[in-house]
Formats: structure tokens, C-alpha cells, sequence
């Protein structure tokens, strides 16, 4: 290695920070300067694939660990006091006493952080040394290297189920292709494969790629975290620039699947890929409560310095008021004495030595001790595990458990997170015609049926399931036989799990609608004609566009579980036998609404019979990865049985499937074709020119393809209805026919009705394109292709150019369906005193339905339906609506009753609620309502209106969601949970808590939260009581010692007595305590609202603590100074009964708290007392000349044999804990508080505490307003859903038909609702 001078470093170092630092990169090939010294190698400035992510270095450990520790205020200034304790003139106790206590808490901590760091660092060691391909120009070859040894500029080598060393950018693949399938599992807890593609036109070496070959400089934008965005090109040498997007980028993390092998260029490595720098580590959040803490030890700090500045003050004045020197008071060496002004001076700091356990130094050590518990009971919960996904709670933010008892604002998700998020196909509408699909309906309502115990046993003897529908199977089976097999086969085939995402029986199987059978069966009989019908296109378009990927159920991939970075448990609780499964229990709450008339005839089995068979993978070993194994040219048949499909969304999933059912079955998908069966059994191949993503800005997507018939360039796409609806036209315009009139109404109509029944929309459109439009507009698509400024933009623009004047086809209906007792946790919030709010890019009726059926709306509430298109509008709603809140609470006939609002709002009005200039009536108009339901809202807005709910009114806000797009919401709120569903983990690993159900949240909240809230606030003013309560005993005696800063109790006595004797047992009170039993908090979910603003922990109970403590030293001090008044023991002798009452003092003020006796609570008590006592007494006995000129020598042992000894115990006790004892019996006698009410029926039988429970709650509940006594607001346009009645508003003039204000009530027989016109 050549010498180089510093000055040259450091001008190397200049220009490897530039490089990195510029917004683009140009990347060239390793191969030519292969065995070179690093610096001459062309990307030598950018860092190596080897990975650290440990904090700390053997060498620097100690250091750094104490300057890591040192950022806590509390060390620091114990620290101080440590030191200040080595300077003479100051000091109070032996220096070397004093720095025991902080010494131990730091070394604790430190071996605390020594640990984790070195599991990083095994971590760390492995993955640098995972094995992978490199290729090698000396050896002709790819050779195997380790991950560490990989550069950015290398051509790296991955095969099938291994997972990806660095970010490649995909350049060959084994597929003829040019496709490689991805699992981002690891990344983002997606299990769904993904579909990556070789840059075209770079390398066309066969059958092999050679590396050697490439020739090209890959210019890429510099390294970020957003993992669905990636800018480059590749410069060929006749600068011809090819682009490449994330769509031919291999992240870091990700396993090949169903791909032999891939060949990639290493764009980013190590540190700057993708996944690292998605890598934040542990988010750290302060809690309300240690926020509350940090003011209460300021208000220590104050105390401390009165104390303090007191003493110094005594001491001046007991020196000055001296006649003379007194001959105690040695000089010294220079022979005089310090003046009484610098001596009192120096006493103000031998003072804080003195009191410094007046801030405890051990609270905090003790409070993330009763963290860490509290987190262990809640993750080995049993009733929160989940056993169908075999998953359990998952506690990411450690300092954080004390809030969730705190909660008064729930924010929501609606699709995966209060529903399954399982897509069932449900209905559809075909150029104007509806297909409500009864058969279907009939089979998933069985689904829903509760077993019986013989069918049950019948489903364990079941092992093949019925073959799929067929045209030719209409009549096959005879009803009876439905009657007693098809129901049990179709539970069977509703709880068979499968390894592929969206893919349970539930959302794979359809049975056809028997009228639209029969006309795809009269369409596919006839003669093949140029011109399409339109039901073959409608089917045509629910397969093509979408992203399926198809593959075979004879290709098993590989499983790999999810690493904890992606927020998965593998981990099972034990002691699972006394689970039992539940299902069904879907939609149970959807009897209240009317229900239209689902009077079906069953004409025949075969309307029940499984469209679709999904076989069970086989367990016969790993099978040879291929990709497409459905392709034409695959050894094994194309049969519907044998295909399987692997779907970014459920709902794709749900239209593929339905398709299917029908005979329009997706057999392969590559990066140019597509390939359909129709239900004739003939085969069409559709070329795939351009493939228009979805984006949350589109609310679409587009499929151009060549139609293999008609040669046409045909455009399909699908959307939601609103989206696609405006880019029909008007569609009463003149130069719509009457007939495309007719179906675009009725089209609405059908969409409006399937979103009132709670199913979520989609339209489907098609577009024919000329051949000149295509090529002009295919100029300008390789022109957003290849940009590397405003990519993103360009692209979109582009399919919005393409994306108008399309052809109606129909509409879809997908049910998503509630998940179990969604409907009975959300009551027991909103009884519980939290609000719950649902933020949804749903439409408002589907959005109203699901809320109505999961209890969010309640048939008495005031539903006030926002929907304007201008500020002045929404400005006049506003106000309307407060002013009538006001004037009803102004009126004296209502003191007792509670108007129950739930509102109602789309996004569009949304954004201009949250304006600067209206969000202060938003805000009013929110706090009035107990549930609110946002409707058609963008993940950016779902974020924002919890930040303003969280900051204007100063609440405590929980967000919780199931995807990528609840990510922000989720950050926003004070406690995020994420639900792992089937929209992959992104939610989960961006939450402070992960749950698998939305019934979960019941019990975190109402039963571990409010514990873990009332432990810890108790916990903590019990440390600030027994601190205060023991440094006062040290105080009140400097007024009878000059203020000197003497003690009466030996130094390691006053150090043990908080560090030992006293430490455990508030630590086990802080872990175990139970002041309600889980029984009766949720059974009373009313109880948890003592946790709700200020709590258990408030300003006067501090205060009271404080001053009971101050009363407490009183007593102990001064009932031993009154007994041994004009007496002759010394200070020691005097010490040891005020050290042991105020140990028993202590203690038992502590058992007067403690809510729930259990063993440990008697095994720790009782242990304190006697560890005391053989402490106590074996220090006495050995140390003789521990304390110079005073020792404690044998002075335990002398008191012990004193009854007086007994006598000053026992009565300073009683007298002490007299107040505090007075106080707990008439507030459980006389002042009875709602929790104190819960705690005496917890001791009653479990019948008789449940009909007094049942009593209790319609007491309390008394005060709720029947929704009949109300008057609506005043408002531009009311409307009822059933019964529409006119009235006229004089506001109505300003407001005409800009805007939609409904106030809606389930009850429909209230008359009077109005509507102005």
C-alpha cells in the first residue's frame, strides 16, 4: 500500500463526499479495472455492501456509553453531586459512599446496552458473511464471494429462493422474458410476489449473458428511503439513453421466487440501499405521564433548593448568634475559622449532598423495569393472540404503555383494519343490466352459519373437494344433495387457509349469476365476429387489467419467514389448547337497517357448486422454480385446477376469480402478453403495449393491448366510479345516443345501490385507439420513460392524455366484510369515553353502511352529512351546526341529556374544514361529536386530521390502520398500532404497537392500559411520598444540630434504606397491582375514563403526597425526639428508631395502597423488613470502626433489648398512617367513586356481579337523548334517506344546489325531518 500525505486524504475525502452528494451518478462496470487498488477503481468512491449497526466499539465502549447516558439531565446531576461530594469544605458524606449508588445505575445501564449492542454485532457478522455470486473476468465466471465483499459496479449472480445481497438493476433473467418474481416479505411484509423486468435493448446475449459485454454507463439518482420510486438510465456508447424504473429494480432484502436465476449491476450497496436506509431503528416517543414527571421533579428541584437555602441560612445565623468558638468547632490548618457568611455559603451545597435523594435517583431505573414487566404481561396475554394467523401482540415502543390508558380520540382505518379485507365478489352491472348474483349470495351467507357439532366432525373426514363449474354442469346434482353437502363443503372451503395471498376459499370461490351464465354461454356459441360483444369485453377487462401473476399450484415456492424488522412474530404462545376458533359472526348488526327482499328459488345443486377449486400445495418437497409455470409451453396441463394467482390487492384477486368463474380464465401474463381462455376453450393472446399503474391521484388503471381479433388498440381500464365517470363526458351531452345515455344513468343508480349495501365500487371502460393517436402519443411515453426530472409527473401525465372518452362496460360490487365483534369493541370504546373516528377513501354510502353496521353510527344519533363544493358553503354548514349545538346546550331542559352527533364529511369538504381560516369551527363542530366518518380522504389527509385534532385540543389520539397508506396517520397520532393484514406490514413496522384483530384494541385499552396507566401514576407518587417522607428526617434534625449537615443515621444505612431496603417492593406494586379485575373493566368499559385527562396522576395528588410525606417525618422525627428528650444516647441511638419507623411507615403506607394482595406482594413486603433487620444488625455487630469519631458498633442490638425501642415503632407508626388510613375508609365508605363502586361488586359471586353490572350500565347510560327530541339544525338542505319533506330556510337562497348537507337517522319513522329546497 502507498504512502499518502494528509493533505491528499483529505482531498480524497473531499471528493468522495461530492460524489456522493450530487444528485445523480454515473456507475461504471468493475470488470476493466478488476485486480486494480481500490482508488483506481471508477466507483471506489461510494461505500462497500458490509453493514454496521452496532453504536459502540470495544475500545470506545465506556465513553461513548457514558456520554449516551449522559443525556439524561438525572445522571448528570447526580454526577455533580458526586464530585461536588470530594471537595472538603462541602462534602457530607465519604466520597467514596457517595458514588455508590450512581456507579451501580450506570453500570447496570451499560450492561444493558453492552448486550444488545453485541447481539447487533452477531447480526451484523452473519449477514456480512451470507454467500453470493460475484462475476469474476480473470475466471470467466460467476465465483462465490460474501455479501461484504460486493461493490457497487459489480455484476452480481442471484438463483431461485435466495435473497438479494445489494440494489440491482435487473439486466438478464433466466425467463425467456426478461421477468423476474420477487417476495418483498422481508422488506415491507408482503407475501404477494412481485413482477420485475430486464431493462430492454441493453443485453441480448444467448442463451447466457456475459457480463464482459456490457458497455453502457448506468446513471441513477443518489440513494433515498422511498422504495416505490427509483430514477436512472442506462447510456449506451452511441448515446442512446434507455430508462429504468423500480420496475427493474431488485431491493435489497427481497427473495427470488419462481425465477432460476438473475443476473443485476449493483446501483447502491451497504448503507445507501434502499432497505438501510429504511432502517430508522427504535422510534422513541414521551409518554403524557413522563412528560408530567419531568415537571413534578422541577417542582423537586424547587423544594430541594428551599431546603437547601434554609439550612444555609440556619447555619448563618446559629454562627452568628455564638457568644464564642466553641470548642467542637475545629479550624483549620491556617488556625482560623471561615467567616459565618462563606461558611453558610459552603453549607448550601453540603446541603444538597445531604437532601439529593429528595430527587430519586432510582425512579427511573424502576419505572423502565415496570415498563418492560408490564410489556412482557401484555405480549403473553392469551386472549390477545390471534390463533388462525398464529400471531400475538407486538410491543414496539417500550416508554409508551402508560398512554394507552390515557386514549380519548381513536383514529381509523376502514378496509382491513374494522374489515376483513377479503374481497368477495358480490354483484354486476353490464351495460345497464344488473346481475345481483343470488346463488352467491346464498353460499356465503352458509359460510356465515354457525356448525353444528356432526358437521364439524364430517369436515375432519374430508379430503377432496368438488370439481369447478362448467357450462355443461347446469343439471347435474339434485337439490337434496346440495342441502347436505355443498353447505358443508363450502365452511370447509371458507376456513381453508392457503400459502397465497387473497386466495382463501371465501375469496376464490363464486358461483355464477344463472342469467348472465346463460348469456356468456349464448355469446360464446355463436360464430366469431369482428364485432366484440360487450359482455366478452367486460369480461375481457376484469382479467387483463389488473397485475396478476399467474402461476401453477404444482410450483411450490419456499416459504421464508419474516424477519422482526418487518414487525412478524414467530414466536406462539404457550398453553393454546383452551383457545377455540371463531368464525362467521360477520355483519351481525346489518338486521337494524331494512334489507331488501333476498327471496331466493334453488332450482338446482349446481347453483351452489364451487366455481373455482383451489387444491392444497402438496407436501411432497420443493419443486423445481420456474417462472410463468402457466405458460403455453409448460409440461404440466392448463387446467383451472392447477393455476393459481398472486394479486398486489384483494380486490384484483376478487375480479380475476370472478372472471374465472365465468370461463374467462388468465392462463400467463408477461411483460408483453397476456393470455385468456374463453369460455368456449379458445385462446387469445393480447399483446401488451403499455401497462398505466394505479396511483392515488388517478384513482385508476389502464391496460393497452392489441386485440388479437379485431387488430385494434383497445385501451381497458378500472377504476373508482367517479374517476371513470368523468371521463365518459356528460353523459346526457348531445353526442351520446339514447342508449348510452340509459346505461350510464342506470349504471349510477346500480353503484349507488350497491355502496348503500356497504360493497365497494369499480367501473369498467374501454377505449378504442386509432393507430396515428398511438404512435403520437407512444413518442411522448418513451419521453417520460427516460426523463430523470419529473418522471413521476410526466408518466401521469401521459396516461391522462390517453385515459379520456371511454366506453362504459359495467360495474362491480366487492364486499368487504366486518371483521368478528368489530360492532362490540367499537360500542365499548365509545362507552369507554373515546371517540372514535373512521378516515376511508370509500364512497359516503358505502362508508354510512359500514358504519351503521359496525355500531360507529347509532340509530338515535344526529348524522349530519357534509358535502359542498366552495368554502362560503361549507363556511354556512359550519356555523348553522354550532349555533344549534349551543343553543341546545344553552337549554335548561337539557342539563341531563347528551346530543348525540356523528358527522359525516367527504375529502373534498375536508380540505376546506382544515383551511387556516375554518378549522377553528371544525375543530368546535368535531368535539361536539362522538364519532366522526371521513369520507373519499387521501393518506396525506388522514395524517393531517389527526395532527389537528391532537394539537388544538390537547387530547391524546391512537391511530391504527392495515397498509402503506395509513403509514402516516399512524406516525402522527400519539400511539400508532398497526394491524397485520393482508396488505403486507408497512403498518405494522411504522406502529408503536402491532395487534392482528380490530377486537384486540378492546382489551389494550380498557383492561392494559388502564392497569398500566394506574400502576405506573401510582407507582410514581409513591417514590416522590417515600423520598420526601425519609430526606425530611434529615432535615428536621439540622434544626437541632446547627445546620451543620451531621446525620444521625450512618451513611450506608441512608444509602441501602433507598437502593435496597425500600426499592422492590414499589417496583412489584408498580408490575402486579390490580385495582379492577379484567372481568369487570370491560364489562364496565365506563371505568375507563378515570385514566382520561388528567388521571390518577394529578397536580393535587402530587401535592397531597408531598405534604402527607412532609406530615409522616413530622410524626416519626419528632415522637423519638419528645422520648428521649434530657436523655444522654448519642445521635446513632437516636437515629435507629427514627430509621425503622420510617422504614415500617413506609412500607405499610405502601400496603394501604396496594389494590390486590397476591404472594409476591407478602414475599417482598415482608422480605424488605427482614433484609433490613440482618442488614442492620449484622453492620452493627461488624462495624466497629466504619464511621470515625462516631459507630454504629452494636446499637441495633441495644435498641432491640429496649421496649421503648418498641414502643417509639409502634406508636409513630399508627400516629403517621393515621390521616392516610382516615382518608382510604371514608372514601370506600362514603364518597364512593366510580372505581371504588367496581371494586366492591368484584367481590360478589360472578352471577349476582353481572346482573349488578347490567344494572349499573343502564344507570349510568340514563342520560343519552332519544333522537325523537330533538330539533334538527338549521341548514340549507336536510334529508332523510326514506321520507324526503319540504320546508323552506331562508339560507337556502345563498347556498342553491353547491352543496349537500343530510341529517340522517336510522329511524324512519321520525316525521320530522325537512328538506329545503
Amino acid at each position: 500500500m502507498t504512502w499518502k500525505s494528509p493533505v491528499a486524504l483529505v482531498r480524497e475525502a473531499l471528493q468522495g463526499q461530492r460524489a456522493r452528494e450530487k444528485d445523480l451518478r454515473s456507475l461504471m462496470s468493475n470488470l476493466p479495472y478488476e485486480g486494480l487498488e481500490k482508488g483506481k477503481q471508477p466507483n471506489h468512491y461510494f461505500p462497500s455492501n458490509a453493514i454496521k449497526t452496532t453504536k459502540y466499539s470495544l475500545l470506545l465502549f465506556i465513553p461513548m456509553n457514558l456520554y449516551e447516558q449522559f443525556h439524561r439531565l438525572a445522571n448528570i446531576y447526580f454526577v455533580g453531586l458526586a464530585i461536588l461530594n470530594f471537595i472538603p469544605v462541602v462534602n457530607a458524606f465519604q466520597p467514596e459512599v457517595a458514588l455508590i449508588p450512581i456507579c451501580i445505575i450506570l453500570s447496570l445501564t451499560a450492561l444493558k446496552d453492552a448486550w444488545e449492542d453485541f447481539r447487533r454485532y452477531q447480526s451484523d457478522k452473519k449477514l456480512n458473511n451470507t454467500p453470493c455470486f460475484i462475476y469474476s473476468r480473470k475466471e470467466k465466471q460467476f465465483v462465490e464471494r460474501r455479501w461484504k465483499d460486493v461493490r457497487v459496479g459489480d455484476f452480481v449472480k442471484v438463483v431461485c429462493n435466495e435473497t438479494i445481497p445489494a440494489d440491482l438493476l435487473l439486466l438478464y433473467t433466466s425467463d425467456p422474458n426478461g421477468v423476474c418474481l420477487i417476495e418483498t416479505a422481508n422488506l415491507d411484509g408482503e407475501t404477494n410476489l412481485k413482477q420485475r423486468t430486464a431493462v430492454s435493448g441493453v443485453c441480448n446475449s444467448n442463451p447466457e449473458f456475459e457480463p464482459e459485454s456490457f458497455n453502457g454507463i448506468v446513471v441513477c439518482e443518489k440513494p433515498n428511503n422511498n422504495l416505490n420510486h427509483f430514477k436512472c438510465y442506462i447510456e449506451k456508447p452511441d448515446n442512446q439513453k434507455v430508462g429504468a424504473g423500480i420496475e427493474s429494480l431488485l431491493l435489497r432484502g427481497c427473495t427470488v421466487r419462481n425465477t432460476d436465476h438473475a443476473v443485476g449491476f449493483v446501483v447502491y450497496a451497504g448503507h445507501e440501499t434502499k432497505s438501510m436506509l429504511n432502517n430508522s431503528g427504535p422510534r422513541y416517543k414521551r409518554s403524557k405521564l413522563e412528560r408530567r414527571l419531568n415537571i413534578d421533579v422541577f417542582f423537586c428541584f424547587i423544594l430541594l433548593f428551599a431546603m437547601c437555602l434554609i439550612g444555609a441560612l440556619g447555619h448563618f445565623i446559629w454562627l452568628y448568634d455564638l457568644p464564642s468558638v466553641p470548642p467542637y468547632l475545629v479550624p483549620p490548618a491556617n488556625g482560623h475559622l471561615d467567616s459565618p457568611n462563606l461558611s453558610s455559603f459552603y453549607m448550601f451545597f453540603t446541603m444538597i449532598i445531604l437532601l439529593q435523594i429528595l430527587i430519586p435517583i432510582s425512579l427511573y431505573v424502576s419505572i423502565e423495569l415496570v415498563k418492560i414487566s408490564q410489556i412482557f404481561l401484555i405480549t403473553n396475554d392469551i386472549d390477545l393472540y390471534d390463533e388462525e394467523t398464529d400471531s400475538r401482540i407486538q410491543c414496539k415502543a417500550l416508554n409508551i404503555t402508560e398512554d394507552l390508558g390515557q386514549i380519548e380520540y381513536i383514529f381509523s382505518d376502514k378496509t382491513g383494519t374494522l374489515t376483513e379485507n377479503k374481497m368477495v365478489f358480490r354483484r354486476c352491472s353490464i351495460m345497464g343490466t344488473e346481475y345481483p348474483h343470488k346463488e352467491n349470495a346464498i353460499r356465503l351467507a352458509v359460510l356465515n352459519e354457525p356448525e353444528s357439532e356432526e358437521e364439524v366432525i364430517y369436515n375432519q373426514d374430508l379430503q377432496h373437494l368438488p370439481t369447478g363449474w362448467s357450462l355443461e354442469s347446469e343439471e347435474a346434482n339434485s337439490e337434496d344433495t346440495h342441502r347436505h353437502g355443498s353447505r358443508r363443503k363450502s365452511k370447509v372451503l371458507g376456513t381453508t387457509q392457503s400459502d397465497v395471498a387473497f386466495s382463501s376459499p371465501l375469496e376464490t370461490e363464486v358461483i355464477p349469476d344463472r342469467k348472465l351464465l346463460q348469456q356468456i354461454s349464448r355469446t360464446g356459441s355463436s360464430s366469431r365476429c369482428q364485432k366484440i360483444d360487450p359482455y366478452l369485453e367486460f369480461f375481457l377487462a376484469l382479467t387483463i387489467c389488473n397485475t396478476v401473476v399467474v402461476s401453477m399450484a404444482t410450483t411450490q415456492r419456499r416459504r421464508v419467514s419474516v424477519s422482526p424488522k418487518a414487525g412478524q412474530t414467530n414466536n406462539p404462545l404457550e398453553t393454546l389448547s383452551s383457545l377455540v376458533k371463531n368464525t362467521g359472526n360477520i355483519f351481525k348488526c346489518c338486521k337494524r337497517k331494512p334489507k331488501r327482499n333476498r327471496t331466493f328459488t334453488m332450482d338446482s345443486d349446481d347453483q351452489f357448486q364451487p366455481s373455482v377449486k383451489m387444491e392444497e400445495p402438496g407436501t411432497s418437497g420443493l419443486q423445481p422454480c420456474s417462472l410463468h409455470a402457466a405458460s403455453l409451453h409448460d409440461k404440466h396441463p392448463l387446467t383451472s385446477d392447477n393455476l393459481r394467482y398472486e394479486a398486489e390487492s384483494p380486490d384484483e384477486a376478487a375480479l380475476v376469480y370472478a372472471s374465472k368463474a365465468y370461463g374467462f380464465t388468465l392462463l400467463a401474463r408477461t411483460p408483453d402478453s397476456v393470455t385468456v381462455r374463453l369460455p368456449s376453450g379458445e385462446v387469445l393472446v393480447f399483446e401488451v403495449l403499455d401497462t398505466l399503474t394505479f396511483d392515488s391521484n388517478r384513482k385508476r388503471m389502464s391496460v393497452l393491448v392489441r386485440h388479437p381479433i379485431t387488430k385494434e388498440y383497445v385501451l381497458y381500464t378500472k377504476g373508482a366510479d367517479y374517476a371513470i365517470m368523468e371521463l365518459l363526458g356528460t353523459p346526457y351531452a348531445e353526442h351520446f345516443s339514447g342508449n348510452e345515455k340509459n346505461i350510464a344513468a342506470v349504471t349510477q343508480r346500480h353503484l349507488d345501490c350497491y355502496a348503500k349495501e356497504g360493497l365497494r365500487t369499480l367501473c369498467i371502460a374501454k377505449k378504442v385507439v386509432s393507430e396515428a393517436v398511438y404512435k403520437h402519443w407512444l413518442v411522448e411515453r418513451q419521453r417520460a420513460l427516460t426523463a430523470i426530472d419529473n418522471r413521476e409527473v410526466l408518466i401521469m401525465d401521459t396516461a391522462v392524455q390517453l385515459e379520456t372518452n371511454l366506453t362504459l362496460l359495467g360495474a362491480t360490487g366487492i364486499e368487504d366484510r366486518l371483521q368478528e365483534n368489530v360492532p362490540d369493541t367499537i360500542m365499548a370504546l365509545r362507552q369507554a369515553g373515546i371517540k372514535v373516528w373512521v378516515l376511508t377513501g370509500d364512497k359516503p354510502e358505502t362508508a354510512v353502511n359500514i358504519g351503521y353496521a359496525c355500531r360507529l353510527l347509532e340509530d338515535e344519533d344526529l348524522v349530519i352529512n357534509m358535502s359542498c363544493k366552495d368554502k362560503i358553503t361549507c363556511r354556512a354548514i359550519l356555523d348553522c351546526t354550532l349555533e344549534e349545538v349551543r343553543r341546545y346546550n344553552s337549554d335548561p331542559r337539557n342539563v341531563d341529556t347528551t346530543l348525540n352527533i356523528s358527522l359525516v364529511i367527504d375529502g373534498r369538504t375536508l380540505t376546506m374544514a382544515l383551511s387556516p381560516d375554518l378549522r377553528g369551527n371544525f375543530v368546535d363542530l368535531a368535539k361536539h361529536c362522538r364519532s366522526v366518518l371521513c369520507c373519499r380522504v387521501t393518506p396525506l389527509q388522514k395524517s393531517r386530521v389527526v395532527k389537528v385534532i391532537r394539537e388544538n385540543l390537547k387530547v391524546m389520539t391512537l391511530a391504527v390502520g392495515d397498509g402503506a397508506n395509513d403509514v402516516n396517520m399512524i406516525q402522527a397520532a400519539d400511539i400508532g398500532i398497526g394491524i397485520s393484514g393482508q396488505e403486507g406490514m408497512q403498518a405494522v413496522m411504522a406502529s408503536d404497537f402491532a395487534i392482528s384483530r380490530f377486537k384486540h384494541l378492546k382489551k389494550l385499552l380498557l383492561v392494559h392500559g388502564h392497569w398500566c396507566y394506574t400502576r405506573l401514576a401510582n407507582m410514581i407518587i409513591y417514590f416522590f411520598y417515600k423520598n420526601v417522607a425519609y430526606v425530611n428526617l434529615l432535615f428536621w434534625y439540622q434544626f437541632f444540630c446547627g445546620f451543620s449537615g451531621s446525620t444521625m443515621i450512618d451513611y450506608w444505612l441512608l444509602i441501602f434504606f433507598n437502593l435496597f431496603f425500600t426499592s422492590l417492593p414499589p417496583i412489584m406494586f408498580g408490575i402486579m397491582d390490580r385495582d379492577i379485575s379484567a372481568e369487570m373493566l370491560l364489562g364496565v368499559p365506563e371505568l375507563y375514563k378515570t385514566g382520561q385527562g388528567e388521571g390518577d396522576y394529578r397536580f393535587t395528588t402530587f401535592w397531597v403526597s408531598i405534604l402527607d410525606a412532609f406530615y409522616q417525618s413530622l410524626v416519626c422525627f419528632f415522637i423519638p425526639y419528645f422520648v428521649y428528650q434530657d436523655s444522654d444516647i448519642d445521635m446513632f441511638t437516636f437515629g435507629t428508631p427514627l430509621n425503622t419507623t420510617a422504614l415500617f411507615t413506609i412500607l405499610l403506607h405502601l400496603s394501604i395502597e396496594i389494590k390486590s394482595w397476591t404472594v409476591v406482594h407478602w414475599v417482598v413486603m415482608l422480605g424488605s423488613v427482614l433484609f433490613y433487620f440482618i442488614v442492620t444488625l449484622a453492620y452493627s455487630a461488624t462495624c466497629v470502626t466504619c464511621n470515625p469519631p462516631s459507630n454504629p458498633y452494636w446499637v441495633l442490638q441495644n435498641q432491640m433489648a429496649d421496649p421503648m425501642f418498641y414502643l417509639i415503632c409502634i406508636l409513630s407508626t399508627v400516629v403517621a398512617l393515621l390521616p392516610r388510613y382516615t382518608f382510604h375508609v371514608l372514601q370506600n365508605s362514603i364518597a364512593l367513586s366510580p372505581l371504588i363502586e367496581a371494586k366492591h361488586l368484584d367481590r360478589l359471586d360472578p352471577s349476582m356481579r353481572e346482573e349488578w353490572m347490567k344494572e349499573w350500565r343502564s344507570y349510568r347510560g340514563g342520560g343519552q337523548v332519544q333522537r325523537s327530541t330533538l330539533s334538527t339544525p338549521p341548514s340549507p338542505t336536510l334529508e332523510n334517506p326514506v321520507d324526503i319533506f319540504s320546508e323552506s330556510l331562508a339560507v337556502s337562497d345563498i347556498m342553491g344546489d353547491d352543496f349537500t348537507l343530510n341529517v340522517m337517522t336510522k329511524n324512519y319513522q321520525r316525521p320530522a325531518d325537512t328538506q329545503a329546497t
